[in-house]
């Protein structure tokens, strides 16, 4: 049978389905730290089942993509003509030219998917320290624990995928890269204070304490560098885990002194570097996409690219080619509304985004002429992709649990270049995040 249909005909409506253990079950996330701000991360009852098929088409192509943003890093280091193509801004150009003293840009990194059973799209790559994995492997765990589960892995190969211990494991490794001695390390997990994602900092802390690794979490502001030193309180820091966005470091410069000046002198190994900032942008998926740049991609990779990566452009009054055709990207936007998304280059959390199959043409019209009004490089426009909507028993505050059809965003999370685990984020809406009211399930592999 079906793993879905099976999984729901295991949950009993005097168990499972009921408000009492819907109650047990979100307090279970609380006391896990699985929650995001005040809400718990997953009002769902069911996993998302991928086959073992299913996880090595994703293998493969996430580790190109994720390869190929180590190279437009390098490219874009000897040819700063790149830094246009990504629509990179001065002070970001700033700190991408500091020497991290390394060479890795991202030691983690997600690319977020629409998985069906016939094709693999990605909608964008997640270069900058991406958030969820430790609230990925505690959710997870939790499933394991379902009496559900226990019934349902009878006559199959069931498993989820770490990914605590292989972000800790890459942290260490680029600790070593960057020529780090000290066995272990001290980690400062490094973000702001008042961030709804504080709680998953404090599972990591744990877990990597548990590992042997001494860890705190400190907000930006108290950092100190004295004597060549990075420091909050008492602590010396031998690696920084930056959860700090770039965007918040350049708009809060003064409050990222210590660490800006620890990183520029190589006084402490930062992960990721600066230089993730680069396939961070989404126009990264312009340069792959764009013919300009086929020279810095083999025939594979570029099969990889033109299977699974939708064309993307910088939005800018010029010319460019869609579906063999040659004309004003302007009125390529205009012509193509209903296949095309309008995305900032660089936000989180589906901010700013327009989808224009759910926008009137006059507005499509008024949006592209808004964003073509800003600095170069501040938007880009995308090929739509198809999504992956599937059934889930969703309960509510009340205890109430409705079969509800989601959306479902598939994110894989690559540690060094290596896919370990996924984000998988449902939502009801158009756009697939957390921080816009989705929610979140763990994944298993399922195999007979």
């Amino acid at each position: 049978m079906d793993p879905v249909q099976t999984w729901h005909a295991l949950l009993r409506p005097e168990v499972e389905l009921s408000g009492a253990y819907t109650a047990e079950f979100a307090a279970s996330m609380r006391a896990r730290r699985l929650t995001f701000g005040d809400r718990v991360h997953c009002p769902f009852l069911r996993p998302f089942f991928l086959t073992e098929s299913d996880e090595s088409r994703m293998r493969v192509a996430a580790e190109t993509v994720g390869a190929l943003g180590e190279r437009v890093v390098a490219a874009a280091m000897e040819a700063p003509s790149l830094f246009s193509q990504l629509g990179l801004t001065p002070a970001e150009e700033e700190l991408v030219r500091l020497d991290p003293g390394y060479g890795r840009a991202s030691t983690a990194s997600r690319l977020d998917a629409f998985l069906l059973p016939d094709s693999l799209r990605f909608a964008e790559y997640n270069a900058e320290s991406p958030a969820g994995l430790g609230y990925t492997q505690r959710l997870c765990e939790l499933f394991e624990e379902m009496p559900a589960m226990r019934t349902f892995r009878q006559g199959r190969r069931v498993r989820f995928n770490a990914t605590i211990e292989p972000m800790l494991d890459a942290l260490i490794a680029s600790y070593r890269d960057w020529g780090g001695r000290a066995d272990p390390p001290t980690i400062a997990i490094v973000d702001w204070r008042e961030v709804p994602t504080w709680s998953e900092f404090e599972i990591l802390r744990d877990a990597f304490i548990a590992r042997g690794v001494p860890t705190i979490i400190c907000d930006p502001r108290e950092l100190t560098f004295e004597h060549r030193a990075l420091g909050c309180g008492e602590t010396r820091i031998d690696l920084v885990y930056r959860r700090v966005l770039i965007n918040d470091i350049v708009a809060r410069r003064g409050d990222c002194t210590a660490l800006l000046r620890a990183y520029a002198e190589k006084a402490v190994c930062v992960a990721n570097t600066f230089r993730c900032k680069l396939p961070h942008k989404k126009a990264f998926f312009a340069v792959l996409t764009d013919e300009r740049n086929e020279r810095l991609f083999s025939d594979e990779e570029r099969a990889v690219i033109a299977a699974h990566v939708p064309w993307t452009r910088i939005l800018a009054d010029t010319d460019t080619v869609l579906h063999g055709r040659r004309q004003r990207l302007m009125r390529l936007a205009e012509d193509y509304r209903e296949s095309l998304v309008l995305k900032p280059n660089d936000e989180y959390g589906g901010t700013g985004v327009t989808l224009g199959w759910e926008t009137s043409p006059s507005d499509w019209y008024a949006a592209l002429n808004t964003a073509l009004s800003t600095p170069p490089g501040t938007w880009v426009i995308q090929e739509r992709i198809p999504v992956r909507r599937e059934i889930f028993p969703t309960f509510d505050t009340s205890g109430t649990v409705t079969m509800r059809e989601m959306l479902v965003d598939f994110a894989p999370y690559l540690f060094r270049g290596r896919m370990a685990g996924y984000l998988t984020r449902l939502s009801s809406t158009g756009l697939a995040n957390v921080t816009s009211g989705g929610g979140q399930v763990p994944a298993f592999v399922v195999g007979e």
